[in-house]
């Protein structure tokens, strides 16, 4: 009896759950006869599965905590210097500003042994960002450390293909190079706008992977020696529900859910980028230009905050606090706070998609620090700026790394932003109060720029990218030519 077509999907972060799930590429890969095991945080399995589940789904465990146990067990020292080499280490053909950045970090926090590695470790990335082969040997090399967490899986289902949501950049390295011991085919989707020029080289051999433009598949090729040919551009499936309109409440639900006045123009602040800096002085500053009446017209401020902001005990959720504290400081000053799915996904997750949607559409002015949101703001065509105003002394925590904003403008995606004139970037309050009331006076203002940005960075803007993508993994399972 011929076996149907099969193929695994890891979704090890809650944004994988909507692009895999939430989209067009789930319904595509069933439609075609392919049967599928979705992988996900074992915790989580009952919900997904009452919630997606249909006929050729089924939902599978990720075996998280025996990953992250193999990880701390086995030769965790060397496994922990491989995944920071690969990190650090891709190459040098394109914008290394960002992995530049995660460099001084490491070098600012590691432990007192990890001091005395550093040189060793800054010399091996120099020939790393250099050497094709070094890269490749590097990857190759990581292959010694495949536990076998997923044997009886592999035994029970044979899958024909595996996919996942990064190329082993997280733990789904180990599910990866399984399935290349095994010579099943392979393949990885990006689900993030910055993640080929932030992280680069892959935790295990990949056969194949989809992106979201020809922009994303140069930094691919380039900076991390993928075959153009296995590359293929099909946009984020992601957002075809913001081109479809399908998340976003009315205008008048969405204020009455945050009791906004409509009377007041609506300032939206997207909280980013908690690891390196503040948000707190961007937060205060646009707050006080509301309570002091210096933008042209009455406006309100609606924060939302990062899912980091809900780690326990860190700085962040500090910073979270005092953000509650200054809202309740301030009438025309609101505040967001992510929706959790649970498990391991936390605060990353997709639960909160209509009130992302919303939060965009309606309002008048977005602004963050060049965060992923900027392209996902442009789509709806809202005014953006990039706020950068710096706490003095960053963080002012002992052992804590901290990033002037002012020196984020040449990471690569921030680059792009700025140099497609999609929106304007501030780095202090006077410049936002210009901007801010730049846009009042013309919504319109960059919108041909804004477009353009949003065509170059996703390439598909007719909803069709989920349909594309699944199309796409489809012709891998049954070995049609890869277009």
């Amino acid at each position: 009896m011929k076996l149907p077509k099969r193929i695994f999907i890891s979704a090890d972060h809650g944004l994988a759950i909507v692009y895999f799930l939430q989209t067009d590429v789930l319904p595509t890969l069933l439609s075609a006869g392919v049967e599928v095991v979705l992988l996900t945080d074992d915790g989580l399995k009952v919900q997904i599965q009452n919630r997606f589940g249909q006929p050729g789904l089924t939902v599978e465990g990720l075996r998280f905590d025996q990953a992250r146990n193999y990880f701390q067990s086995a030769s965790s020292r060397q496994q922990y210097w491989l995944h920071f080499l690969r990190w650090m280490g891709g190459s040098k053909r394109i914008n290394t500003n960002a992995m530049d950045g995660h460099m001084r970090q490491m070098d600012y926090e590691t432990s007192r042994g990890g001091k005395l590695l550093m040189p060793l470790i800054k010399a091996a990335t120099a020939v790393l960002r250099r050497s094709s082969r070094a890269r490749k040997a590097l990857v190759q090399a990581q292959m010694r450390f495949t536990p076998g967490i997923y044997a009886d899986l592999f035994e029970k289902y044979r899958p024909d293909l595996v996919v996942a949501s990064t190329p082993g950049w997280r733990f789904d390295r180990y599910l990866l190079r399984e399935a290349v011991q095994r010579k099943v085919k392979t393949a990885a989707v990006i689900v993030g706008w910055d993640n080929p020029s932030s992280y680069r080289l892959g935790g295990s051999p990949v056969d194949f992977i989809t992106c979201w433009s020809e922009i994303q598949k140069e930094e691919l090729v380039l900076g991390s020696d993928w075959d153009s040919e296995r590359v293929h551009i099909g946009g984020i499936p992601t957002y075809d529900g913001y081109f479809r309109k399908q998340w976003q409440m009315s205008r008048e639900e969405y204020f009455n859910l945050h009791g906004l006045d409509p009377q007041r123009k609506l300032l939206a602040y997207a909280s980013s980028f908690v690891t390196f800096a503040p948000n707190y002085s961007n937060i205060q500053a646009l707050a006080h230009l509301i309570s002091s009446d210096a933008l042209a017209e009455p406006c309100q401020l609606l924060i939302r905050l990062h899912p980091n902001h809900f780690m326990p005990g860190s700085l962040y959720a500090q910073e979270a606090e005092r953000v509650r504290a200054l809202v309740r400081e301030h009438p025309h000053v609101h505040l967001v706070e992510p929706l959790p799915m649970g498990g391991i996904f936390g605060y990353y997750s997709g639960e909160d998609m209509p009130e992302k949607a919303s939060m965009m559409a309606h309002a008048d002015i977005f602004l963050t620090v060049y965060s992923t949101m900027v392209v996902e703001t442009a789509i709806h065509d809202c005014p953006i700026v990039s706020l950068c105003i710096d706490t003095p002394g960053g963080w002012n925590t002992p052992g804590k790394f901290s990033l002037a904003l002012a020196e984020i403008a040449e990471w690569p995606t921030h680059q792009r932003f700025r140099e497609a004139g999609a929106g304007k970037v501030a780095f202090n309050s006077s410049q936002a109060c210009q901007a801010i009331n730049a846009y009042l006076a013309d919504p319109d203002q960059d919108s041909p720029e804004r477009a353009r940005f949003i065509q170059r960075e996703v390439t598909f803007t007719d909803g069709s990218a989920g349909r594309r993508t699944g199309e796409y993994l489809a012709s891998l399972v049954e070995n049609r030519p890869i277009g």
